[in-house]
């Protein structure tokens, strides 16, 4: 495992040591608005998934959900949160700079606050995102923008691992049908979100 990558699974299973969930138990605000798009039944892959508070909701929205994270401990604690909540999901242990990603098989793809990523490591997981959501699937997708860094109240402290309207549109914009929203809201997702946050939103079809 590169320097780096090892530096990070140790932070993160520290961090994921704790008895509480560092981003709470509830799904990140932002996906819980997507209910009415979701369709009723199919497959759903929740990217970088951590304590599995987002995969645990999709699960009881009736999909069929695959929980992928990198930390052991996050993924021990995602199970049971399922396991409270009376859903299944399957937790997938994985890198996701090797992940081998799979070609049109989710229905739904959530990917909310992945920005650990610098520019060149993000490219190729966008790339596999596309790749992994089958024709006419829905992709979430949540992160901050560079203001963020300004505000402190979550995410990284470097501006190039954010997002912008106009990255994704590159690396979406070839997809079907694209809405993309900034904005600034108030989060209160556990320890790790917490205050006036700078935002943005993508909903994809392809």
């Amino acid at each position: 495992m590169p320097a780096k990558l090892t530096a990070e699974y140790e932070r993160w299973e520290k961090r994921f040591a704790a008895t509480d969930y560092v981003f709470g138990e509830a799904p990140n605000a932002f996906l819980a608005r997507q209910q009415p798009r979701l369709p009723k039944s199919g497959r759903a892959l929740a990217v970088s998934d951590g304590e599995g508070r987002n995969g645990v909701w999709l699960a009881e929205q009736g999909l069929d959900v695959v929980s992928m994270d990198f930390s052991p401990k996050a993924q021990e604690k995602a199970r049971a949160l399922a396991a409270r909540r009376g859903v299944k999901i399957t937790t997938e242990l994985a890198d996701i700079f090797s992940y081998p990603w799979p070609t049109s098989a989710y229905d739904v793809i959530a990917v909310v606050f992945i920005q650990y990523m610098n520019p060149a490591e993000r490219a190729p997981v966008f790339a596999g995102i596309r790749q992994a959501l089958k024709p006419g699937g829905l992709l979430l997708l949540e992160g901050y923008t560079p203001k963020q860094v300004e505000y402190g109240t979550g995410g990284p402290k470097e501006r190039e691992n954010m997002y912008t309207r106009e990255l994704l549109e590159k690396e979406f914009g070839g997809l079907a049908k694209v809405e993309i929203a900034e904005y600034e809201a108030e989060l209160h997702e556990g320890a790790g979100h917490g205050g006036i946050s700078a935002l943005i939103d993508l909903v994809a079809t392809k």
